[in-house]
């Protein structure tokens, strides 16, 4: 596959799957998610990688989940929801690799669940986490909410979908969200330094401690996949497209006229 969205580079025995497309804070579309996809699969299945990092081009963004400028108010086709994103919160889980997100910038609404979702997450100090799903008429029914649950505690992750707050590096790492906070510059040589230390472990018994780990939450691939049929209503709705209008208008959306 020639990737459009993506950039996927190995070095040693780590593969850093990055996505390109800061124009708009590394927010991704249906095309995005389709080479993510393919690019943990390559990485997640070659024998002679041990290590993953997830990353986003430019300093200002990690990732802030669905493209809103990619469409009017619909997805594009792809998956439940007009992207496929339960195949991609999938792959992260099921590949047999540690993934690292290096997160700089904002993690914001579906970026902050692919942090949630990878095996570790390590931040520069002006990262920014948060969701944006009931400001925008969506929400993460699955991994997203259920799995940053188990993450963070369930009052604090109800705090972070219903408020819809920014909140710093180390205040996500405070919550256990990140691992590890490090200054801007030296982001890059942590994210380094880890991978070379992993690449040192036994990746058989990285494989099965993953799926081990991964075996206690499990259940919320069945929730997320309910949820997410729920959504695709959802947002069939004028109450889920007053979030997306009003972004485009620059207005503060008015959801309450929409409760029957």
């Amino acid at each position: 596959m020639d990737y459009q969205d993506i950039i996927y580079q190995v070095k040693g025995a780590t593969a850093y799957i990055t996505i390109n497309r800061p124009e708009v804070y590394n927010a991704f579309r249906g095309v995005t998610c389709e080479e993510l996809i393919h690019a943990f699969q390559k990485a997640g299945w070659d024998n002679n990688i041990g290590v993953i990092v997830l990353a986003g081009t430019g300093e200002k963004a990690f990732c802030t989940g669905g493209d809103q400028s990619s469409h009017d108010g619909q997805y594009d086709g792809r998956g439940t929801i007009g992207l496929p994103v339960e195949e991609l919160h999938t792959v992260i889980r099921d590949v047999p690799k540690p993934v690292i997100a290096k997160v700089q910038g904002y993690a914001i609404g579906g970026g902050n669940v692919l942090a949630t979702i990878c095996d570790l997450t390590i931040a520069g100090e002006d990262a920014q986490f948060g969701q944006v799903g009931p400001k925008m008429g969506s929400i993460d029914p699955g991994f997203g909410t259920a799995l940053l649950a188990q993450i963070v505690g369930d009052k604090k992750a109800k705090e972070i979908w219903y408020m819809c707050r920014r909140y710093s590096a180390v205040e996500a790492q405070e919550m256990g969200l990140v691992n590890k906070v490090v200054p801007n510059d030296q982001l890059d040589a942590e994210v380094d330094a880890w991978c070379a230390e992993l690449e040192e472990r036994s990746p058989t018994a990285i494989s099965i401690g993953k799926r081990s780990f991964n075996a206690a939450t499990e259940n919320i691939r069945g929730i997320a996949s309910l949820g997410l049929e729920a959504l695709r209503l959802y947002y069939d709705s004028e109450e889920s497209r007053e979030g997306v209008n009003a972004l485009a208008e620059k207005r503060k959306p008015n959801f309450r006229k929409y409760v029957k």
